[in-house]
């Protein structure tokens, strides 16, 4: 049975493709109705993004800057934008080709990276391979570096073929092998005025070079094909290559629809793919558009990953309002409220910009452990600014929104919608009992966001919310 109100699949679409989505935010998708809303969504290049912060303007390449300044800017870059779909793809992507700042530490070289898939987030995958392969963050976090003539390093060659394309099982290791000897040469140098490199770490002036007489110009035979092939032809023949495109749509569809997808929905959009030179719109408006993705296997079928924990929760609520607020005041200043934010999202398991390996992150149900189960409770409190767990959140005023009905049932069904919980109805007098202990038979806006946060804790601890 499908979901059946365009409201019901704005929603899913909104909490799968999207950032979550306000109240408003889905009355204006879903304007021209539940396909209105997918092109809406997936035409953001018209949109203004809604955030205007430069990494220039908090981290200058001429000084030093810390990575959890970084990290806050994202974080800020997510709460804002008015463009989910973008961010959420930039995410996915973040997880498909995983770099850690454990390694890389240069903030202007890991920001880098962080733009190219946010400007390919959803154009052609052959185009943001070959972008992505160049990147210095890359080449320096898989050694491509010390891959000469006459030694060459595998570590890109397996990873390229092992994540990037192909999965396990589809290449031999003599393939691992020749395509390493493609890659030879390709290096990290520095652009004019920059510090020399090195080769134990990279710096702010870091960009792709081809050193020539580091590279095998003998012939190899990748796949099939025999020549002097180069990286570049190395990647084009991975992307010509029937199974990446049933990779990439296995990818896509586990994070966005449902795990273990059948064979024949993997065959549909693989096609899709191939039939578009692996244009990556294509697929994501082929997913949208499909019956299973609305089909009531779909709905709350994926666990919540600490984005689309934190992040949208935030966003229901307002919070992008008054990291907004403060961004008008000073630049630099407006990442003041991502700093609790920020913490969440590594207390949950998911630190930006620090995948815990090169597969990325586990997800499925390993978001949710006891000790994160934790976090979830406890993000309710530092939403609604009760918390005193530092770095501190702002402090989101809770008694505008219970102003139509500030009685604990108004409270519970306004926190229930905002936060879109898929809360049973027998579960609701539960909820009125947190709302009444709390001070809701008196509501005040002295007593308010207490009110919200015992409430909240309970919705963010309900099995059920925990899966979009």
């Amino acid at each position: 049975m499908a979901l059946e109100t365009d409201r019901e699949k704005g929603a899913h679409l909104l909490r799968r493709f999207g950032l979550g989505a306000s109240e408003a935010e889905l009355d204006y998708y879903l304007q021209d109705g539940y396909k209105g809303a997918v092109q809406r969504l997936l035409d953001y290049s018209a949109v203004d993004e809604g955030f205007d912060l430069t990494i220039e303007e908090i981290a200058p390449e001429d000084r030093p800057a810390p990575m959890p300044l970084l990290v806050s800017w994202w974080s800020a870059r997510l709460l804002r934008t008015r463009r989910p779909v973008q961010e959420k793809m930039t995410l996915f992507w973040h997880d498909h080709f995983a770099t850690s700042a454990e390694k890389v530490k240069a903030v202007p070289v890991m920001h880098r990276q962080n733009e190219i898939l946010r400007a390919n987030a959803t154009g052609s995958f052959r185009t943001l391979l070959h972008e992505v392969s160049k990147d210095p963050a890359m080449i320096f976090w898989l050694d491509n570096q010390y891959n000469v003539e006459g030694k060459p390093n595998e570590n890109f060659a397996r990873e390229v073929m092992e994540l990037f394309t192909l999965g396990i099982g589809h290449y031999s290791e003599k393939d691992v092998q020749e395509a390493a000897r493609c890659f030879t040469g390709w290096s990290i140098g520095r652009r004019p005025g920059a510090r020399l490199p090195n080769p134990q770490r990279v710096g702010a002036g870091a960009q792709f070079t081809f050193r020539v007489g580091q590279h095998d110009n003998g012939a190899k035979t990748v796949l099939g094909k025999t020549g002097n092939l180069d990286g570049d032809e190395v990647l084009d023949l991975l992307c010509d290559h029937p199974r990446t495109s049933e990779y990439l749509a296995t990818k896509l569809w586990e994070w966005f629809v449902y795990p273990k997808p059948e064979p024949a929905v993997v065959a549909r959009i693989a096609k899709v793919l191939r039939q578009n030179n692996l244009d990556v719109r294509r697929a994501l408006e082929a997913i949208m558009l499909s019956s299973e993705f609305t089909s009531r296997k779909a709905e709350r079928a994926i666990y919540k990953n600490p984005v689309d924990f934190v992040i949208a929760a935030a966003r229901q609520v307002g919070y992008s309002a008054l990291v907004e607020s403060a961004s008008a005041v000073s630049k630099r200043g407006g990442l003041a409220p991502t700093a609790g934010v920020s913490a969440t999202l590594k207390n949950m398991g998911m630190s930006l910009f620090f995948p815990p390996d090169v597969a990325g992150w586990d997800g499925g149900s390993s978001w949710v452990s006891t000790a994160t189960m934790i976090e979830r409770m406890k993000f309710a409190d530092k939403l609604f600014g009760v918390s005193t767990s530092r770095p501190r959140m702002a402090r989101v005023p809770a008694y505008p929104l219970f102003a139509g009905d500030p009685t604990p049932e108004g409270v519970v069904r306004k926190l229930v919608s905002i936060f879109d919980a898929p809360i049973a109805a027998k579960k609701l007098p539960a909820l009125s009992d947190a709302a009444r202990r709390a001070g809701a038979a008196n509501l005040t806006p002295t007593n308010a966001n207490q009110v919200a946060a015992a409430v909240s804790r309970v919705i963010f601890a309900a099995p059920e919310f925990q899966f979009s």
